[in-house]
């Protein structure tokens, strides 16, 4: 077995963990690889797009950003992927630093992997179209804070109107992101759903709204004040949005392989990670040989 790792070595105990995890895997049987840009005795080098070609599985260290990051060319390239926690709540990293033993179950089979559904968001502006992809959610926004825009969301033919600072539309793993800042729901990842919530809505009434994942909505953005209205997927700026601009979102055909090496639960991380301040994760012995859940 190949392993791609991939550290953010701004993060705390990062580079510790590159050195450390190098000499264990080899030990386990497993060959790790690192991008030709960093280098560390216990590793081979490859190209960072040659690694996501040639590994088995993708191994991500840092925060939530660095898995997110990684996860969409691990999609793009069919590969599963596994995140180790190195910054503040790591909530899609399955192992933390002082878990990384865990990863001996790579090699022996013992570990699950879950699907979890992306959005592809195609942005048309008269004949030309560009699409990204969004593991998190994509966010309309305007470029002022506080200044309301409209935004009209098309969903089997009908529209629902929002005044608001902008919306969110999130996947069930963006759910706990930047939607639930907004006053979005708490979604169980295996749900195949779409969320749109207003933020800062100006009507009272305007709630979070959940979408089955297999329909197209389409969204159009305007302001009676013509400021800048900007589309952010995954945090990342990617289009200005005109009058006369679509922003078409739909569940994407590739999904991320998320790589479980425990039974650590979804209500069992969302206590621990969001409820229970400084809980502490007992876990029970792996079961299963290389499971797919969520298909």
């Amino acid at each position: 077995m190949k392993a791609a790792i991939l550290p953010n070595l701004d993060k705390r105990g990062s580079k510790e963990l590159v050195e450390k995890l190098g000499v264990f895997l080899k030990g386990c049987g497993i060959a790790p690889y690192l991008p030709d840009s960093i280098h560390c005795p216990s590793y081979a080098n490859l190209p960072e797009a040659q690694l996501f070609k040639e590994s088995d599985v993708i191994i991500t260290i840092g925060g939530d950003g660095t898995i997110i990051r990684y996860a969409k060319l691990a999609a793009e390239n069919e590969k599963p992927i596994l995140g180790i926690n190195a910054g503040r709540i790591g909530y899609l990293a399955n192992v933390e630093q002082e878990e990384y033993q865990i990863l001996k179950n790579l090699a022996t089979g013992d570990y699950t992997v879950e699907n979890r559904i992306m959005l592809e968001v195609e942005v048309k502006n008269n004949e030309n179209s560009s699409i990204y992809y969004a593991i998190n959610d994509a966010v309309i926004t305007g470029g002022f804070i506080s200044r309301i825009i409209d935004i009209k969301a098309n969903v089997q033919g009908d529209s629902i109107s929002y005044r608001a600072d902008g919306l969110v539309i999130a996947t069930p793993t963006g759910s706990t992101a930047y939607s639930m800042s907004a006053g979005g729901p708490i979604i169980d990842p295996k749900m195949n759903c779409i969320c749109i919530t207003p933020i800062c809505s100006f009507a009272l009434a305007s709630k979070p709204i959940i979408v089955s994942a297999d329909e197209d909505i389409v969204f159009k953005a305007n302001s009676r004040k013509k400021i800048d209205i900007f589309l952010t997927v995954d945090g990342r700026r990617t289009a200005n949005i005109k009058p006369d601009t679509e922003v078409i979102v739909r569940k994407a055909k590739r999904v991320v392989k998320l790589i479980r090496l425990n039974e650590r639960s979804f209500y069992k991380t969302l206590s621990v990670k969001f409820f229970d301040q400084g809980g502490v994760i007992r876990e029970r012995k792996p079961s299963g040989k290389n499971t797919q859940d969520n298909q």
